[in-house]
């Protein structure tokens, strides 16, 4: 397959305030000479002060704003000549789906076919190269049982969340615009993301903060759910790769390291938090209640507490086809990431604390016992 080659000059990242998507604006500003434009509505999940030290207002600017906004993200197509789009805005937390379906639909479909529509008459008549980038994710395939493949890109979807299902949508949508109205689309699907500026909800991110604060971790219902994980600058590195040389019109698929059951994963980072606390006296000063910090272990943590509604139980990725054709693999890996993210951390105690504020801990403490009652448990 031939590849086709793109440089963005110009580009719109949505959601770029977000986790993958400030991740991603960082390794971009490194490598990229062009501009970057930066659009966020700051929701629960977004925060510019992810983004410190790359803005600037000229070559890096942050413009609050909805995608739902037609106007306004038409305003900025022909203000900033944007020639590239890459797209993070989403609402992703599964549990907030189930509880709160609305808002995801609301983003995450009408939101995603607002940009198409602002991508398609911004770019009717334009002259240069032209690209769409939309992130997606591997819940779209559904739930794999432990014989089943890992999905490939020609993989039927079957999304099971409401979260799964708006994503599924959004796909759908952006290879639509490409067959019928030949919009220079590209599609990639990740497996489960972790990291620096990760929002405390997401599992890692979660665990990480109260395994350091000493509190119980969750664990949904038996913890053999299997995930792929994959560290965020494995992702970035890879979706730069697909911007600048993926085919158009095509869908990769974007993994890390391998399956594990949660509980495998839970494991191995309360082993890494463990270790920075046993090896670092002032991390564990800092954190005092951590079990680590008096000669315990942040396992004992682990708290079973009601499964999911409708959790699936495997997710897994085969990216074949991003290492055949655009030469990409992690470099990372789990091992590292996750030593990495604990100090990321450790290291970042102010980030959290301010994220986490009171309605963010109300919400942590009940939403087991609301997904309980969502599942008649």
């Amino acid at each position: 397959m031939t590849v086709t080659k793109h440089k963005p000059v110009n580009v719109l990242v949505t959601g770029g305030a977000g986790f993958i998507g400030s991740n991603f604006v960082r390794h971009l500003s490194e490598r990229h000479e062009g501009k970057i434009v930066v659009l966020d509505a700051l929701t629960y999940a977004g925060n510019p002060r992810n983004l410190a030290g790359t803005l600037d207002g000229e070559r890096v600017a942050f413009i609050r704003g909805d995608i739902c906004d037609e106007e306004l993200v038409a305003g900025l197509f022909h203000k900033h000549r944007i020639d590239t789009v890459v797209h993070f805005a989403a609402e992703s937390h599964v549990d907030r789906s189930i509880t709160g379906p609305d808002e995801f639909i609301r983003t995450n479909v009408l939101g995603t076919h607002a940009l198409l529509k602002a991508s398609r008459d911004a770019w009717a008549d334009a002259a240069g190269a032209r690209r769409f980038h939309h992130v997606s994710t591997d819940e779209v395939y559904g739930s794999l049982d432990g014989e089943t493949p890992a999905a490939t890109e020609n993989t039927p979807y079957a999304p099971n969340s409401p979260y799964a299902a708006s994503k599924a949508a959004g796909d759908h949508l952006v290879r639509a615009y490409h067959r019928t109205f030949g919009l220079p689309v590209v599609t990639t699907n990740c497996s489960n993301n972790f990291g620096p500026y990760q929002f405390p909800e997401k599992l890692v991110a979660l665990a990480t903060v109260r395994a350091l604060l000493g509190e119980p971790i969750p664990v949904y219902g038996d913890g053999a759910q299997i995930r792929d994980w994959l560290y965020v600058a494995d992702h970035c590195a890879a979706l730069a790769v697909v911007l600048n040389s993926g085919n158009t019109g095509e869908t990769y698929n974007i993994s890390g390291t391998g399956g594990l059951t949660n509980r495998q994963l839970l494991t191995m980072l309360c082993a890494a938090v463990d270790q920075l606390l046993k090896s670092d006296p002032e991390v564990a000063e800092r954190f005092p209640t951590a079990p680590a910090a008096v000669g315990g272990r942040s396992a004992e943590l682990l708290t079973r507490v009601p499964d999911r509604p409708g959790h699936d139980r495997r997710y897994a990725l085969d990216d074949g086809k991003l290492r055949r054709e655009l030469g990409v693999e992690p470099v990372v890996g789990l091992d590292r990431g996750l030593e990495l993210t604990v100090r990321w951390y450790a290291d970042n105690e102010p980030w959290w604390r301010s994220v986490m504020d009171g309605s963010y801990r109300e919400w942590v403490s009940t939403q087991y016992q609301t997904l309980a009652a969502a599942r008649g448990a």
